[in-house]
């Protein structure tokens, strides 16, 4: 596959995807979703990837957002085509991938940017990250997912406020309301978010798999529902090839060498 606007690698069962815009602080425009579209397509389909790393090019932004001119020239249908396309879609693809997805978080994280690292599994920001959604001041608001999201990442209250001023906060306030899960000094941000992917690609694949089936399954339903879907999906794990090993080699105190199956 050729891309233009981001790089795609894929080594040792981790994929890497870096926007690669950063003359313009990595904005989202049509190539840059097409890509990431096939991307995504290319890891879902990949038996081998165990682990996704999004992030973007430089140091000065993740993904600043979307690109404003193309945001400009957008008409209602044209927005809900997309929507259902490589906006909303390609974020909750992101979001339901079969492997999980660490956003490594460098700079601006704003707009459909904010939106794609609320997809992520797990964020880990640098200290000089700023992070919000900043829609409200050219007369929009989210539209790939932030007015689900992020309330249910920070409670209702604070995405409210965040929403309605538009104001974009820091990397520490960010991990303080759980808007992102970890931060790092800029210079450990790549090292850490390796060790947590190698850590991830470790374990087995497939059981990984149906744990993030539960855990995403649970954010969107009740209580009950969540726990009936765990209690079904638990008893699948019995059923694969990595259990017997995992159990295997807890007895025979050595590392366990999961193959997927």
């Amino acid at each position: 596959m050729n891309f233009e606007n981001i790089i795609y690698s894929k080594e040792k069962g981790i994929a890497r995807i870096i926007v690669n815009r950063p003359d313009k602080r990595n904005a989202l425009n049509q190539t840059v979703r097409l890509e990431l579209r096939q991307a995504i397509s290319d890891i879902e389909e990949d038996e081998d990837i165990r682990v996704t790393i999004i992030t973007g090019a430089g140091d000065k932004a993740f993904i600043g957002g979307a690109d404003i001119v193309e945001l400009k020239e957008m008409t209602p249908i044209s927005c809900e085509a997309r929507a259902s396309t490589l906006g909303q879609q390609l974020y909750t693809d992101i979001e339901n991938l079969r492997v999980p997805v660490i956003a490594m978080i460098n700079g601006f994280c704003l707009g459909g940017g904010c939106e794609i690292a609320m997809c992520c599994d797990i964020r880990i920001a640098s200290e000089s990250a700023r992070l919000g959604q900043p829609e409200i001041n050219i007369g929009l608001f989210p539209g790939g997912g932030g007015t689900q999201r992020l309330p249910r990442l920070v409670g209702w209250g604070k995405a409210k406020e965040l929403l309605y001023t538009g104001r974009i906060i820091d990397a520490a306030e960010a991990e303080r309301i759980g808007l992102v899960d970890k931060v790092v000094p800029q210079d450990r941000l790549e090292s850490t978010v390796t060790e947590l992917a190698e850590t991830i690609a470790s374990k087995s694949p497939v059981i990984i798999r149906l744990l993030k089936k539960v855990i995403n399954q649970g954010m969107y339903s009740n209580l009950l529902d969540g726990l009936a879907y765990e209690k079904s999906t638990f008893g699948l794990c019995f059923a694969t090839e990595d259990h017997n090993e995992g159990i295997a080699a807890f007895l025979e105190k050595r590392q366990p060498q999961f193959k997927g199956k």
